[in-house]
């Protein structure tokens, strides 16, 4: 059973920069594809990045592509997501999920996800 739980949430104004980190335990992080989720109220939660786990394939949502990066350190179980030129819109709850899928059809439906961080908290403000 993998465990996951991120932190680096918090509230930062437009134009600035986060990142978040996800550690895992109870798996090998080399061995699963990871991903950034975000959700605001009252709306479904949405693909934000990935990372497979075969070659390090990475995968972005288009509005947060040239923004957002992701990465990985296999050696401490960590997954992050550095946010620069963070926007408004880009509040939300953000979550970090893993999957042995590594297909890429499969990296951006949240049902492909079978493990789940708690999330963290994204605020920012105009």
């Amino acid at each position: 059973q993998v465990q996951l739980v991120e932190s680096g949430g918090g509230l930062v104004q437009a134009g600035g920069s986060l990142r978040l980190s996800c550690v895992a335990s109870g798996g090998t992080l080399a061995t699963y594809t990871m991903g950034w989720f975000r959700q605001t109220p009252g709306k479904e939660r949405e693909f934000v990045a990935a990372m497979s786990w075969i070659g390090g394939t990475t995968y972005y949502a288009d509005v947060v592509k040239g923004r957002f990066t992701i990465s990985r350190d296999n050696a401490k179980n960590t997954v992050y997501l550095e946010m620069n030129n963070l926007k408004p819109d880009d509040s939300a709850v953000y979550y970090c999920a893993s999957t042995t899928n590594w297909a890429p059809v499969l990296v951006r439906p949240t049902t492909s996800y079978p493990y789940w961080g708690q999330g963290t908290q994204v605020t920012v403000s105009s």
